[in-house]
């Protein structure tokens, strides 16, 4: 049985991108084992799963019904429970490396460890299926190769756009401030800036609805080798079925 790292951070992630493709790894048979800073029980961004503080733009913003299903499949996965921390994860053989996103604050943590950023790089170098979305893509681009370049560089990518990150903080900064904006760069700015040229980012068609079960052409991916990347929730569906196609050719 194959074994899929998900590295979350303490608290932040999005409900969406971790428990889609949850489901559909440990459908097929695979193992998806957790790590968080300190091995305590991750938490998602409460905002994503219960609408909190959104306003009207609350059945928007939050993660739809399937994702919420997904996620809530997830919490009661006893692996989720009993997260390894991420210097014992560094240490665990594993066959696969899922990078979840998510915008608010607490995920700094984890994007910002030099921990997860050196395991990022021996899977690119063992050329792992490596699956990233929306802000997972920033901890991708900020891994290093030997040669002090980004992981990404001379990469086909895509990630969270900045038209999705810069509407949903038009949309909400009069009441949440910069509760979308993880950083003040967005993210489309400093992936690009890891990459060989700007063209290898792909901002794919317009946003305009969540991909679904029964619709997963409606998301947006971009692979490159055994690297899969995708920018948003709206993308999961999509994301999760072919990372976990890539999982199942690579055992």
């Amino acid at each position: 049985m194959s074994v899929v790292l998900m590295p979350l951070p303490a608290r932040d992630f999005d409900p969406t991108e971790a428990g889609v493709p949850w489901r559909e790894l440990t459908r097929r048979g695979h193992h998806v084992r957790f790590a968080t800073p300190d091995g305590s029980v991750a938490q998602a961004d409460p905002r994503m799963v219960h609408g909190t503080g959104l306003g009207p733009l609350k059945n928007t913003l939050r993660a739809d019904r399937n994702g919420l299903a997904a996620y809530e499949a997830m919490l009661a996965d006893p692996a989720f429970q009993q997260p390894w921390d991420y210097t014992h994860a560094a240490c665990q053989t594993i066959d696969g490396l899922l990078l979840p996103g998510g915008h608010a604050k607490g995920m700094r943590e984890y994007l910002e460890s030099i921990t997860l950023q050196v395991l990022v790089s021996r899977a690119f170098k063992r050329n792992l299926p490596v699956g990233a979305i929306c802000h997972g893509v920033v901890l991708a681009a900020r891994a290093q190769t030997d040669s002090g370049r980004s992981v990404l560089h001379g990469r086909q990518t895509t990630a969270l756009t900045r038209s999705l990150e810069l509407t949903a903080w038009a949309l909400t900064g009069l009441w949440l401030g910069n509760y979308y904006r993880t950083y003040r760069e967005t993210v489309e700015s400093e992936v690009t800036g890891a990459l060989a040229q700007r063209t290898d980012f792909h901002k794919g068609p317009l946003a305009l609805r969540r991909d679904t079960p029964e619709h997963p052409e409606w998301g947006f991916t971009v692979r490159d080798g055994n690297y899969l990347s995708a920018r948003w929730p709206g993308d999961a569906h999509r994301f999760a079925l072919e990372y976990a196609a890539l999982m199942d050719c690579a055992t």
